[in-house]
Protein backbone atom coordinates (compact mmCIF):
# COMPACT_ATOMS: atom_id res chain seq x y z
CA UNK A 1 0.00 0.00 0.00
CA UNK A 2 2.97 2.19 0.56
CA UNK A 3 4.78 1.41 -2.53
CA UNK A 4 5.39 4.82 -4.75
CA UNK A 5 5.16 2.26 -7.82
CA UNK A 6 1.18 1.57 -7.11
CA UNK A 7 -0.87 4.59 -8.50
CA UNK A 8 -4.00 2.70 -7.63
CA UNK A 9 -5.42 -0.11 -5.97
CA UNK A 10 -8.85 -2.01 -6.01
CA UNK A 11 -10.59 -5.03 -5.25
CA UNK A 12 -12.68 -6.30 -7.82
CA UNK A 13 -14.97 -9.12 -9.31
CA UNK A 14 -14.17 -10.55 -12.28
CA UNK A 15 -16.27 -11.62 -15.02
CA UNK A 16 -14.90 -13.89 -18.04
CA UNK A 17 -16.51 -14.15 -21.44
CA UNK A 18 -17.53 -17.53 -22.40
CA UNK A 19 -15.38 -16.90 -25.56
CA UNK A 20 -12.45 -16.85 -23.30
CA UNK A 21 -13.60 -19.32 -20.63
CA UNK A 22 -11.64 -22.04 -22.55
CA UNK A 23 -8.02 -20.62 -21.97
CA UNK A 24 -8.76 -19.29 -18.65
CA UNK A 25 -10.72 -22.15 -17.00
CA UNK A 26 -8.91 -22.06 -13.38
CA UNK A 27 -10.06 -18.48 -13.51
CA UNK A 28 -11.01 -17.06 -10.09
CA UNK A 29 -14.29 -14.27 -9.33
CA UNK A 30 -12.07 -12.04 -7.43
CA UNK A 31 -9.02 -9.94 -7.72
CA UNK A 32 -6.70 -7.06 -6.84
CA UNK A 33 -6.60 -5.09 -9.94
CA UNK A 34 -3.64 -2.35 -9.58
CA UNK A 35 -2.29 0.77 -11.91
CA UNK A 36 1.44 0.50 -11.64
CA UNK A 37 3.97 3.18 -12.64
CA UNK A 38 6.52 0.20 -13.69
CA UNK A 39 4.78 -3.41 -14.24
CA UNK A 40 8.51 -5.12 -14.57
CA UNK A 41 8.68 -4.94 -10.83
CA UNK A 42 5.76 -6.40 -10.37
CA UNK A 43 6.53 -8.87 -13.16
CA UNK A 44 9.73 -9.90 -10.96
CA UNK A 45 7.75 -10.59 -7.94
CA UNK A 46 5.37 -13.18 -10.09
CA UNK A 47 7.76 -14.71 -11.41
CA UNK A 48 9.81 -15.35 -8.10
CA UNK A 49 6.42 -16.26 -6.23
CA UNK A 50 4.18 -18.09 -9.22
CA UNK A 51 1.01 -19.62 -7.65
CA UNK A 52 -1.44 -21.88 -8.80
CA UNK A 53 -4.24 -19.18 -9.38
CA UNK A 54 -3.65 -17.46 -13.22
CA UNK A 55 -1.94 -13.40 -12.67
CA UNK A 56 -2.62 -11.49 -15.78
CA UNK A 57 -0.40 -8.41 -16.49
CA UNK A 58 -1.90 -5.76 -18.99
CA UNK A 59 0.30 -3.64 -20.17
CA UNK A 60 -0.49 -0.47 -21.84
CA UNK A 61 1.42 0.29 -24.63
CA UNK A 62 -0.41 2.77 -26.67
CA UNK A 63 -2.50 5.26 -24.46
CA UNK A 64 -5.39 6.23 -26.33
CA UNK A 65 -6.94 8.81 -24.27
CA UNK A 66 -7.30 10.04 -20.95
CA UNK A 67 -9.86 12.09 -20.38
CA UNK A 68 -12.01 13.85 -16.72
CA UNK A 69 -15.81 12.21 -16.78
CA UNK A 70 -18.00 12.61 -13.41
CA UNK A 71 -17.98 9.71 -11.16
CA UNK A 72 -15.30 7.38 -9.91
CA UNK A 73 -13.78 4.67 -11.81
CA UNK A 74 -16.37 1.63 -11.22
CA UNK A 75 -16.15 -0.52 -14.11
CA UNK A 76 -12.76 -2.07 -16.12
CA UNK A 77 -13.09 -4.25 -18.96
CA UNK A 78 -10.78 -5.61 -21.18
CA UNK A 79 -11.06 -6.61 -25.22
CA UNK A 80 -9.12 -8.67 -27.80
CA UNK A 81 -9.10 -7.67 -31.45
CA UNK A 82 -9.22 -10.94 -33.37
CA UNK A 83 -8.08 -9.21 -36.80
CA UNK A 84 -6.92 -5.93 -37.44
CA UNK A 85 -3.45 -4.47 -36.31
CA UNK A 86 -2.77 -1.51 -38.62
CA UNK A 87 -2.96 1.62 -37.61
CA UNK A 88 -6.06 2.67 -39.24
CA UNK A 89 -7.58 -0.18 -37.05
CA UNK A 90 -6.40 1.97 -33.98
CA UNK A 91 -7.64 4.58 -35.01
CA UNK A 92 -11.27 3.51 -36.12
CA UNK A 93 -11.52 1.66 -32.51
CA UNK A 94 -9.88 5.16 -30.56
CA UNK A 95 -12.66 7.14 -32.43
CA UNK A 96 -15.12 4.81 -30.99
CA UNK A 97 -14.46 4.84 -28.17
CA UNK A 98 -13.57 8.81 -27.55
CA UNK A 99 -17.40 8.90 -28.54
CA UNK A 100 -18.86 7.27 -25.09
CA UNK A 101 -18.96 10.02 -22.53
CA UNK A 102 -18.41 7.32 -19.42
CA UNK A 103 -15.21 6.04 -20.50
CA UNK A 104 -12.24 8.04 -18.86
CA UNK A 105 -9.51 5.76 -20.35
CA UNK A 106 -8.76 3.56 -23.23
CA UNK A 107 -5.65 1.61 -24.39
CA UNK A 108 -4.10 -1.03 -26.15
CA UNK A 109 -2.10 -3.20 -25.13
CA UNK A 110 -1.12 -6.38 -24.46
CA UNK A 111 -1.35 -9.25 -21.86
CA UNK A 112 0.93 -11.82 -20.46
CA UNK A 113 -0.43 -14.31 -17.61
CA UNK A 114 1.54 -16.15 -14.55
CA UNK A 115 0.70 -19.65 -13.17
CA UNK A 116 2.61 -22.63 -12.14
CA UNK A 117 0.00 -24.87 -13.74
CA UNK A 118 0.05 -24.79 -17.78
CA UNK A 119 -2.66 -23.17 -19.83
CA UNK A 120 -4.53 -25.57 -21.83
CA UNK A 121 -4.61 -23.67 -24.83
CA UNK A 122 -2.53 -20.38 -25.42
CA UNK A 123 -4.58 -17.47 -25.96
CA UNK A 124 -4.15 -15.98 -29.40
CA UNK A 125 -4.81 -12.77 -29.15
CA UNK A 126 -2.63 -11.50 -26.41
CA UNK A 127 -1.05 -8.85 -28.37
CA UNK A 128 -4.69 -7.32 -29.32
CA UNK A 129 -5.83 -6.07 -26.13
CA UNK A 130 -8.33 -3.32 -25.86
CA UNK A 131 -8.83 -1.86 -21.95
CA UNK A 132 -11.50 0.58 -21.17
CA UNK A 133 -11.57 2.38 -17.85
CA UNK A 134 -15.27 3.71 -16.97
CA UNK A 135 -16.51 5.92 -14.68
CA UNK A 136 -20.59 6.13 -13.94
CA UNK A 137 -22.90 6.16 -11.30
CA UNK A 138 -24.79 3.57 -12.15
CA UNK A 139 -24.45 0.00 -11.10
CA UNK A 140 -22.00 -2.76 -13.06
CA UNK A 141 -24.75 -4.38 -15.19
CA UNK A 142 -25.69 -1.21 -16.66
CA UNK A 143 -22.42 -0.37 -17.32
CA UNK A 144 -21.28 -3.83 -18.21
CA UNK A 145 -24.85 -2.42 -21.33
CA UNK A 146 -22.88 0.23 -21.78
CA UNK A 147 -19.58 -1.54 -22.75
CA UNK A 148 -21.50 -3.86 -24.92
CA UNK A 149 -22.98 -1.51 -27.11
CA UNK A 150 -19.54 -0.10 -27.42
CA UNK A 151 -17.82 -3.53 -28.19
CA UNK A 152 -20.99 -3.50 -31.12
CA UNK A 153 -20.15 -0.30 -32.85
CA UNK A 154 -16.53 -1.44 -33.08
CA UNK A 155 -17.86 -4.25 -34.46
CA UNK A 156 -20.05 -2.74 -37.14
CA UNK A 157 -17.02 -0.82 -38.44
CA UNK A 158 -15.91 -4.22 -39.99
CA UNK A 159 -13.28 -4.90 -37.05
CA UNK A 160 -14.31 -7.87 -34.49
CA UNK A 161 -13.42 -6.99 -30.37
CA UNK A 162 -14.38 -9.75 -28.31
CA UNK A 163 -14.67 -9.27 -24.61
CA UNK A 164 -12.26 -11.37 -22.05
CA UNK A 165 -13.01 -10.41 -18.92
CA UNK A 166 -14.68 -7.53 -17.07
CA UNK A 167 -13.86 -5.87 -14.07
CA UNK A 168 -16.59 -4.60 -11.19
CA UNK A 169 -15.06 -2.46 -8.76
CA UNK A 170 -16.13 -3.03 -5.52
CA UNK A 171 -13.60 -1.49 -3.25
CA UNK A 172 -10.95 1.36 -4.02
CA UNK A 173 -7.90 0.01 -2.07
CA UNK A 174 -5.21 2.94 -2.66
Amino acid sequence: MSSSNIEALYFVTGTFSDESKPYFSESSNHYILGKFKDSQFIVDDLIKHNQEKTSFIFNVQNELFQRIVSGETNFVTVYYLEYGESHDDFQEVADILLKREKICVGGLGHMNTYCKLPQKFTFPYSNNVVIIEVASEKGHQSVKKYCDQTKRDVNRKGLTMTNLLSLSILEKLK
